[in-house]
């Protein structure tokens, strides 16, 4: 069975080897197939196939029943990606427990700190810029907070978050109850968009790492020099602000 190249090293980079993709793909395309009949169709050797299979049915991409020669057949898909990403999941946080128990003290004891990279931004204009520069260099995943009277960032966004989502890029953005109709109906086509009753403040995380965030006062009643804002470089402040961003997102209401 031939897929597309982008499939198979979309496979690959969640772990599959060649020879996995091979088998697998065999699988779907022939039904319950025992070991000889796979290393004929996918073109495995015989002396890796049971190996092969061992591994997928270890991961859960495969099961077998218990006839003589013994059958293999190809789980669903999506069910194999979620045991597979459930695994990498696990295994990521038991490593990541592992190295910090014994790193985190070696740093501390160092006696050196972090130092990120974060400015200050003032004025509307400058502030309006680097968010813009944000959204042109996003890759997978932008998530944007509207202030109130935001119609002007709205605007200058449209075309860049159109070129996103036609790039396949997830979008959010939350925006005050206050934000004006028209402007709302034009980032609902290409955003998921969400309205939360009296939203102070706004700001933008990028591919969550990348990250500007409004410190006020209110840009509604304020001059364009007064604005404040900083931005930063750093997945740590990415990752704070993401999650305050998504717990805005609960009592919000999404726009249909």
């Amino acid at each position: 069975m031939s897929i597309s190249d982008k499939t198979k090293k979309s496979l690959e980079k969640i772990g599959l080897t060649s020879y996995e993709i091979k088998t697998y793909t065999s699988l779907l395309k022939g039904g319950e197939l025992n070991a000889s009949e796979l290393s004929q169709n996918s073109g495995v050797p015989y002396s890796k196939i049971y190996e092969v299979l061992g591994t997928l049915e270890e991961r859960g991409w495969i099961g077998s029943d218990d006839s003589r020669p013994t059958k293999y057949f190809a789980k669903s898909p999506s069910t194999a990606l979620e045991t597979s990403k459930q695994s990498l999941e696990t295994e990521f946080s038991k490593n990541q427990n592992t190295i910090l128990t014994e790193l985190i003290p070696l740093y501390e004891k160092s006696g050196t700190s972090e130092k990120p990279d974060i400015w200050v931004i003032s004025g509307i204009m400058n502030i309006v810029a680097k968010i813009m520069e944000l959204v042109e260099l996003c890759r997978t995943e932008v998530m944007i907070a509207v202030p109130q009277a935001g119609e002007t960032i709205v605007k200058q966004a449209l075309p860049k978050l159109r070129q996103l989502h036609d790039k396949g890029v997830d979008i959010t953005i939350l925006t005050s109850d206050k934000l004006d109709k028209e402007s709302l109906n034009s980032i609902s086509r290409v955003a998921k968009v969400k309205v939360k009753e009296g939203l102070f403040g706004g700001g933008i995380i990028s591919d969550k790492r990348y990250v500007v965030i409004l410190l006020g006062p209110d840009i509604s009643s304020s001059s364009s020099s007064d604005v404040v804002a900083i931005w930063a470089d750093h997945s740590g402040l990415a990752g704070f602000a993401r999650e305050y961003f998504e717990y805005l997102l609960k009592d919000s209401v999404e726009v249909k």
